[in-house]
């Protein structure tokens, strides 16, 4: 953890574009960097935008290609704006999922950790300040309700972190992947939050939609055993 934090300061340093972010305390997402490079999307669709670390890292890597990221959380979603405001990047302040309308978000001490689903025993055990510190009503869209601000592309990066509601969210994006070449979406392979659909299950959906797995990225591991990771998956 130490590691990884000592090379995005230095990453930071050597980037002027990210000493407003910096200064703020943001740092791009630099682990994504080899994955974005090897891909070739015309359009990214950031889902748990958090406070923009993934946006800007996108933004660094594939300077000319507009952005559409989503975050619920208020205050994340306020610091996200200053980050990547005037950058080509849009943000739209609401949950995602499989049906419209409103839900309780379980905010963590880490609010990148915060959910639509409660926080489980496992996640708390697991991960450092990821225990519930409150809940707050946001506004759940479906995904396909902005399609139109993308329907012209048809190689769309499609980012999902969101906590154990990946397959919800795609649910609500049967259009939208019509459009995409990639989806890369993190997922668990043991229940972190209650009733999570693990990787098996979205592995599953994207495989019925013409989608294979590329590859397994950033992988977390416990005593030998993986916990989560990125998943790449590509349009056949």
């Amino acid at each position: 953890m130490i590691g990884i934090k000592i090379r995005k300061l230095a990453y930071c340093l050597m980037h002027p574009q990210c000493w407003q972010a910096l200064r703020i305390g943001v740092a791009p997402s630099i682990e994504h960097r080899n994955v974005l490079s090897k891909i070739d999307c015309d359009f990214i669709l950031d889902v748990g935008g958090n406070r923009g670390q993934f946006s800007l890292i996108c933004r660094l890597v594939k300077p000319a290609i507009p952005i559409v990221a989503f975050e619920p959380i208020p205050t994340e979603a306020e610091i996200f704006r200053k980050v990547l405001s005037g950058k080509n990047v849009q943000l739209h302040q609401t949950a995602l999922g499989e049906n419209a309308g409103e839900a309780e978000i379980h905010l963590s001490r880490s609010a990148d950790s915060s959910s639509l689903l409660p926080i489980g025993e496992m996640q708390r055990k697991l991960f450092r300040d990821t225990d519930e510190i409150g809940t707050l009503k946001v506004p759940v869209k479906r995904l396909d309700d902005f399609k139109s601000e993308w329907e012209k592309h048809s190689r769309i990066l499609l980012k999902i972190d969101v906590q154990g509601f990946e397959l919800s969210v795609l649910k609500g994006a049967t259009e939208t992947l019509s459009n995409c070449a990639y989806v890369y979406v993190e997922c668990s392979e043991t229940e972190l939050y209650v009733g999570q659909a693990l990787y098996r299950d979205v592995a599953g959906f994207l495989e019925q939609r013409g989608f294979k797995l590329q590859s397994r990225d950033n992988e977390t591991m416990v005593d030998g055993k993986l916990i989560q990771a990125d998943y790449l998956f590509i349009r056949i």
